[in-house]
């Protein structure tokens, strides 16, 4: 009889703790006393998500280290093999939600500290109360051959470090005023698979001309006090978190700082309201992140009844980004402009040759805060560029003037009433303009920068611009250097 999910954990997390061999290391005169414990087991094909291996902390504990590894068997061709993440939950549980999250670092380091002062990136610094412990592995991918682990837990005793402050950046910097913002909402550092220090980070992107940026660890928030020095550079850092669930990846972008969601359900599970809800409850947009990905656990399962906007274009240009720019196109044409989904673009770095703006978002703001960044990303007043080289006028304007920009509505007052349609380019010379409607491809104007063309609400309901480099292997059109989101046309 097939195990249920509920017995399969427990199979998992007995086999978990089946060896445990704590010792005790002596004291020397210059050195604290330590305990070191060994704990080993084998997770099977077909395991839960997620294996809890207790680990029992006792009074006056002042750091904890943790190590692990795991066997990498060879497999047969085209079968994934064993790999398996790792993070940790306090005395206060493992239940959803994560009260007692204290870190992950996913399969990124093999080793992590904690101490009340400080610890690894991806980690929560704080007290280490006694009690019940949990170390959270998360098998990946398992071999046929299972999954054999080796956990060690190092536990230094003596007096705690005085608490770290904790400091959060500002949520406005100085700006220019309602101007064109430039930003990143998909960055990885070192506090979860990324290479580079958040420091660096705001080095590359005030060379990447941006005025913005997103934290965005995996199912993690260690990183938002680490961004304080950013504003001094003239950079706005939002708080948030990528969710990385095993049927999607989502953006919590803009969250009140100290905000943890939690990742640990499928769209089977029926969840994702619940932390969707909270991602907003904390002043956050939800944003679906490279909804057509091909790697394991990437693609969108979920819906988008739950999303502020969705991530079109991830990094550079593949045919997956393609598929989510017509996809998310389709939605748009069974929108009436009162409900629709902004599209918006990151360039979702890790280590070089990733490239930080690349892609990035421009957004219509009233100024460089929080809340002006994200009403503009929710209300879908931002285009997409690769670069901070590229920049775009888009605007519809009706018969008695009225006119309406990127995310707008023009209303015209007549279905037959002819609409002007101006876009111009700076930055993509020897690029293709086109114009697209509710229809398909409208209009097309090979190596221009700029162009006017009419159209009226009865033919067009909506009307939005990209910008394409020459095709490489037509019939596909080529990477686009920009694309907006639309202005709607209503009568």
């Amino acid at each position: 009889m097939a195990l249920s999910r509920r017995a399969l954990l427990a199979q998992a997390t007995a086999a978990a703790t089946i060896a445990a061999t704590p010792s005790v290391a002596a004291a020397a005169a210059d050195t604290e006393p330590t305990t070191t414990t060994m704990l080993r087991g084998t997770i099977p094909p077909g395991a839960p998500d997620f294996v809890y291996v207790p680990v029992d902390i006792p009074p006056g504990v002042r750091e904890m280290r943790v190590s692990y590894r795991y066997d990498k068997p060879p497999t047969p061709p085209g079968t994934p093999g064993n790999a398996l993440d790792i993070g940790l939950f306090d005395q206060r549980g493992t239940a959803l939600g994560g009260r007692g999250f204290r870190g992950w670092s996913g399969g990124a380091r093999s080793e992590f500290f904690l101490r009340t002062d400080e610890a690894t990136p991806g980690y929560l610094p704080g007290p280490l109360e006694p009690g019940r412990w949990h170390i959270a592995l998360g098998p990946y991918t398992v071999a046929p051959q299972g999954l054999p682990y080796e956990i060690t837990v190092v536990l230094a005793h003596g007096e705690p470090a005085p608490p770290a402050p904790v400091t959060h950046p500002p949520e406005r910097v100085p700006g220019r005023g309602r101007a064109w913002y430039r930003g990143d909402c998909h960055v990885h550092s070192v506090h979860s698979d990324g290479r580079r220090t958040p420091a660096e980070i705001v080095g590359l992107a005030r060379a990447a001309g941006l005025d913005f940026l997103n934290t965005s660890e995996h199912n993690t928030h260690s990183s938002h006090t680490a961004w304080a020095g950013a504003a001094d550079q003239g950079l706005l850092v939002l708080a948030g978190e990528e969710i990385t669930t095993r049927t999607g990846h989502v953006l919590a972008v803009g969250t009140d700082p100290g905000t943890f969601v939690d990742w640990r359900y499928r769209s089977r599970d029926g969840r994702f309201e619940r932390f969707a809800r909270a991602v907003r409850q904390a002043g956050g947009l939800v944003v679906p992140a490279h909804p057509h990905a091909t790697c394991i656990g990437c693609a969108w399962k979920f819906g988008f009844g739950e999303a502020d906007a969705v991530e079109v274009w991830n990094g550079a240009w593949t045919p997956d980004d393609e598929v989510s720019l017509a996809s998310w196109d389709a939605t748009l044409r069974g929108a009436h402009g009162d409900s629709w989904l902004p599209a918006l673009a990151h360039s979702d770095y890790h280590r070089d040759p990733d490239r930080i703006g690349g892609p990035q978002t421009v957004v219509l703001a009233d100024d460089l805060s929080r809340t002006a960044i994200l009403a503009g990303l929710r209300a879908g007043r931002a285009y997409a560029a690769e670069s901070s080289a590229v920049s775009l006028d888009f605007t519809a304007v009706g018969p008695r003037g009225a006119h309406a920009g990127i995310g707008e509505r023009l209303r015209a007052g007549d279905p037959a009433a002819e609409v002007l349609v101006r876009l111009s380019v700076t930055g993509a010379e020897a690029c293709d303009l086109r114009l697209v409607t509710d229809q398909g491809l409208a209009f097309t104007a090979p190596g221009a920068t700029s162009l006017e063309w009419r159209t009226t609400p009865a033919r067009s309901a909506y009307v939005r611009a990209e910008v394409r480099h020459p095709a490489q292997a037509p019939p596909l059109p080529g990477a686009p250097a920009a694309f907006t989101n639309p202005i709607w046309l209503d009568s």
